[in-house]
């Protein structure tokens, strides 16, 4: 038994996801993380391993998050292969009945989506090929010489060349949605199509089952009289209303076919010559009639672009209310996490979220002290047993010390494998303000004096020579836990990159594509 799962439940998943991130029940974050890629592998910057998708890989993307950026509504947005306009190319043109047994003839597509049948101008302005040319005597197109920028809302050919084209504008670009959603590859399609007052015109004009174009596939020969024009020619089939015009040309063969009325309602046509009382020949014509999509050209932009790729955009950037992108450090990896939650439980919604854990520290010389990126660094919290952190920054100015803890300091490799003698034990101690008996809230720096737990602090911002600083974490006794619960929610993309160091006036702008 053969069976098939369509393109449309692709868009439709694609739709599903959008409506999600808009969906209070929901929340979708990008990450960043993995400060120590070269350990992991070391030519990671030069070839960075494809990401694994394992339950045990996933604890470890959580081990090593950083922080993370909450995607909001008006950070997603369906998205469509790019194809720009270029002079002297030759472009499917859209038809209904592409498939594995009728293939486009320029680009050889099993299907419409894959074809080249829509055009990118210079103004970002997107436009669908109805007509490319196809004769006959060109039945696979002709090169496109005039570049369409009309905003008409009816089909018509771009220019005077005689190319043989005729375009349906579709929608503009706005200059907002080209720098956020435009990618090398990919362009956004408007949201809220069905809705948006952008689109409406467009969206408007459209008729379920009105007739564009017909093309002819025979000239057909010895055609009644040479040089006329047969008008009023009905075009039947389930549909109403839709007529063309024919001329024959002084071989008494057919030159050119144009729709005259549209109509409305087809799903399938044929050109009705003997009702049109069009000449009997020698060799009868035959035409091709082209439906347009469900409701019309212009009427499910989604539909008629195939719009099954979703782009998710955030852009990291440094805060000095809520810094909880760390810089000085390495990052090689960023992801998207489905609705982590908070201690407590319930869902995290805050617009920015730190990954790590973080000490408050104080002593002699703690604005000077070094703590190396990824070092190790220690607490006793009892006779005999160690807490241990990697260190991912530390500020000379507030004594914050970010870190985190992965299964490496509990006995096990980055990739789940036991060591036999591990330094610091099988248990992953946490680091207190509160220690037992033979511990000390003693923290070692890679260089300079030893240092303390402040427990007396307890806050998110600190006041140092009457200007205030915000820590981006809640600190109490000097602790402050991940703003996430970790191993929450789903990591439902992941991406290894080569490592970059973040600096204090660094952006990144992460553009995610889903494609279903």
């Amino acid at each position: 038994m053969s069976a098939i799962i369509t393109d449309q439940i692709r868009i439709l998943n694609a739709k599903n996801f959008v409506a999600g991130v808009s969906s209070s029940g929901n929340s979708y974050y990008s990450f960043i993380g993995l400060p120590n890629p070269t350990e992991i592998q070391s030519d990671w910057d030069t070839n960075p391993p494809s990401p694994k998708d394992c339950f045990n890989e996933e604890n470890i993307y959580w081990d090593t998050m950083i922080a993370l950026k909450r995607i909001s509504a008006s950070d997603v947005r369906q998205v469509v292969q790019k194809r720009f306009w270029s002079s002297g190319t030759t472009y499917d043109m859209y038809r209904h009945d592409y498939s594995r047994s009728n293939t486009a003839k320029v680009s050889g597509a099993t299907n419409l989506y894959s074809s080249s049948y829509y055009v990118l101008n210079s103004d970002y302005r997107v436009y669908i090929c109805l007509q490319n040319g196809s004769t006959p005597d060109t039945p696979n197109g002709k090169p496109s010489l005039d570049e369409p920028t009309f905003t008409d809302l009816e089909p018509r050919s771009a220019g005077t060349s005689g190319d043989g084209y005729i375009w349906k504008y579709l929608y503009t670009l706005k200059p907002s949605e080209v720098s956020k959603f435009e990618t090398a590859d990919f362009i956004p399609v408007p949201s809220n199509w069905d809705s948006s007052s952008d689109n409406a015109a467009v969206r408007d004009n459209a008729v379920d089952g009105s007739i564009k174009i017909v093309t002819v596939t025979n000239r057909g020969v010895g055609l009644g009289t040479a040089n006329r024009t047969y008008t009023r020619v009905p075009i039947k089939g389930d549909g109403t209303g839709a007529e063309c015009t024919i001329v024959v040309n002084n071989d008494q063969k057919v030159e050119s076919v144009i729709v005259s009325s549209q109509g409305s309602g087809y799903t399938y046509g044929n050109v009705d010559l003997k009702s049109g009382n069009f000449p009997t020949g020698t060799t009868m014509p035959s035409f091709d009639v082209i439906i347009p999509p469900k409701g019309g050209h212009g009427k499910d932009i989604y539909r008629e672009l195939g719009a099954y790729n979703v782009l998710l955009y955030s852009r990291i950037e440094n805060d000095n209310q809520n810094p909880d992108f760390i810089t000085g450090n390495q990052i090689a990896r960023v992801g998207i996490v489905e609705s982590p939650k908070v201690s407590s439980g319930s869902l995290l919604t805050s617009d920015k979220a730190s990954a790590v854990y973080a000490l408050r520290l104080t002593g002699t010389g703690y604005s000077s002290a070094s703590f190396t990126a990824d070092s190790y660094f220690t607490q006793t919290v009892a006779t005999g047993t160690t807490a241990v952190g990697r260190v991912v920054s530390y500020d000379q100015t507030t004594g914050v010390l970010k870190y985190w803890q992965d299964r490496s300091l509990a006995g096990f490799t980055t990739v789940g494998v036991a060591i036999t003698n591990p330094t610091y034990g099988f248990d992953l101690t946490e680091f207190t303000s509160s220690p037992s008996s033979g511990g000390s809230l003693t923290i070692i720096p890679s260089s300079g004096s030893n240092l303390s737990i402040n427990t007396s602090f307890s806050g998110i911002s600190t006041v140092i020579n009457s200007r205030t600083y915000y820590l981006g974490q809640e600190f109490t006794n000097g602790i402050a836990l991940p703003e996430i619960k970790k191993y929450s929610g789903n990591i439902i993309y992941v991406d290894n990159r080569p490592a970059i160091t973040r600096s204090s006036n660094q952006k990144e702008d992460i553009k995610v594509i889903l494609q279903f």
